[in-house]
């Protein structure tokens, strides 16, 4: 151990004591000319990713000579073979490697001679024979003198962590259940148009409402999720005397009644199916993907229904079960059932009787920009929820002679939708959707109704997480009609959105938007009508 001061200050041994010894071992590593065990990013739309180095573990050696890129001609090779014959303080890689030439931080190497120090202290402590002079203490007491700073600031970080998470460990909200949430507060106002189907547009004050929700997501397996959501919203969509260009956001009568919005459980079934249980407000993103960049929930992305995603979905809501079954990472299928009315027991109702809506999605995706979806719904009793008075059945009971109660009629529906990311700034969308209606009680007839859209979305524009989006579209419109009553649609209405939704930070985006619509109501003789809002989303 003469020479042991001069090995340990000036050789490869310190790389040993600081990443292999028995009591420590580092995960990544720092060296500019090795890449084994680096971890990759996948990039996809639809993925979110983590970069996380994998741990590795060490294995002891008994030998030098165990360790197969250590050469007796290496000049340290005597101060190794010292280190681990006598201390036993080495370790090699699990492949018996042990890459003496890669560097090191200050803090890796006063955390493996802390380490080692205390295997010699070990080894006195079990008084293990003479293996430790008395010069080799005082090298040892001398080099830990000098490294005393480093030693002391790494015990103050870990004291630290220690601290933070006995903090964190005694104010968690549950074991189980992540709490979450999120207010999204609308100004808006109908900036231009008058007229529409002969009647003014009264309702043209500015107005300010919120979407308030409370989310608890529990899992207790690590795969599957309990999803509970407490919402109150209060926002009004501003009435222009057709359904067109209506906000998603929006409440169903502008009152603030707080109530469990959302319920259900998503657990998996096997290596590739997905099974959801949904006991209240389900609704067709639940179910499967939208293929909608601009699909935000109302909280992010598109202001009006119409933008955030084909219409044909929003026959589909309630109460029921979905599974999603994976045939591969490019193809997938997903079923389900919703009922509108599973809780009441009145005549023509239930969960069987009522209004309900059937889903059979098949998504494509060939690659990570790609996505393709081919959807089919058929539907008791749902109308759509945008598009003109004809389109989304505002009269159909008096068009029936019916009471309201008494009211029926079906519905089948056809939709492609694609979205292409045709560089990582710039995603191209759009859908197309059909939907045939037939009257089922007092006057018959069917209905064929039509809608299309494209998109165009700019993501990370001006800040990263930023999004800006163009839709531009026709909403839906009667486009053939047999139902006494139900006149087709005369003209064609457009409908044109944009907006930019603003990254402001990690917990608030600020979201200004217009919406144009070109003859509302499928109606030349009514005034163009153009919608304002800006939206403010504060999430945690």
């Amino acid at each position: 151990m003469q020479k042991f001061c001069q090995y340990l200050l000036t050789s490869p041994v310190l790389c040993s004591v600081m990443l292999f010894m028995n009591t420590a071992a580092f995960a990544g590593e720092t060296s500019n000319t090795s890449q084994i065990n680096q971890p990759q990013i996948i990039t996809s739309p639809n993925t979110k990713v983590q970069n996380i180095a994998e741990d590795k573990t060490t294995a002891q050696v008994t030998s030098v000579s165990q360790l197969s890129d250590v050469q007796t001609t290496d000049w340290a090779f005597q101060a190794l073979q010292s280190l681990v014959e006598r201390y036993g303080c080495i370790a090699g890689y699990p492949n018996s490697t042990y890459r003496g030439n890669r560097a090191l931080t200050r803090y890796e190497f006063a955390a493996g001679l802390n380490a080692c120090l205390d295997r010699v202290n070990e080894l006195i402590a079990t008084a293990t024979g003479d293996l430790v002079n008395k010069q080799d203490l005082a090298t040892l007491q001398k080099l830990q003198q000098d490294f005393s700073a480093e030693l002391a600031t790494l015990r103050g970080r870990v004291d630290a962590v220690e601290a933070r998470t006995a903090e964190v460990e005694a104010n968690r909200f549950s074991t189980t259940t992540k709490l979450q949430g999120e207010v999204v507060t609308v100004v808006s106002d109908v900036l231009s148009g008058n007229t529409v189907n002969g009647a003014e547009i009264t309702e043209k004050n500015t107005t300010l409402g919120l979407r308030a929700r409370i989310e608890l997501v529990t899992s207790f397996t690590g795969q599957d999720t309990l999803f509970t959501r407490i919402q109150a919203d209060n926002i009004f969509s501003p009435n222009i005397g057709t359904p067109e260009g209506n906000l998603f956001f929006a409440g169903e009568d502008g009152t603030t009644n707080t109530s469990i919005d959302a319920l259900y459980y998503k657990f998996p079934l096997g290596k590739n199916t997905e099974v959801i249980a949904l006991a209240n407000a389900g609704a067709a993103d639940d179910l499967t993907n939208t293929i909608n960049l601009f699909d935000g929930d109302g909280s992010l992305g598109a202001l009006s229904t119409f933008g955030t995603r084909n219409p044909i979905y929003n026959q589909i809501n309630g109460a029921g079960l979905g599974i999603t079954y994976n045939f591969s990472q490019q193809l997938g299928l997903s079923l389900g059932y919703l009922s509108g009315t599973a809780n009441n027991p009145t005549f023509n109702n239930g969960l069987f009787n009522g209004s309900y809506g059937a889903l059979a999605q098949l998504t494509v995706q060939p690659s990570d920009r790609i996505s393709i979806g081919l959807t089919y719904i058929n539907s008791y009793n749902q109308p759509l929820l945008t598009g003109s008075n004809a389109a989304t059945f505002q009269d159909i009971a008096a068009i029936q002679g019916l009471p309201e109660e008494e009211v029926g009629f079906s519905s089948n529906s056809y939709g492609v939708q694609a979205s292409i990311g045709i560089t990582n700034k710039i995603v191209l969308g759009g859908w197309a959707g059909y939907t045939n209606s037939r009257s089922l009680r007092g006057n018959r007839g069917d209905v064929d109704i039509w809608n299309y859209a494209v998109t165009l979305g700019f993501p990370d524009l001006g800040t990263k997480g930023s999004l800006a989006g163009i839709i531009a579209g026709m909403e839906p419109k009667v486009t053939n009609s047999t139902l006494a009553g139900l006149a087709e649609d005369a003209d064609t209405s457009y409908h044109l959105e944009a907006f930019y939704q603003y990254k402001l930070s990690d917990n608030i985006t600020i979201t200004p938007g217009v919406i144009w619509l070109t003859a509302p109501d499928h109606n030349n003789d009514n005034d163009d009508v153009v919608i304002g809002a800006l939206r403010t989303t504060f999430s945690f």
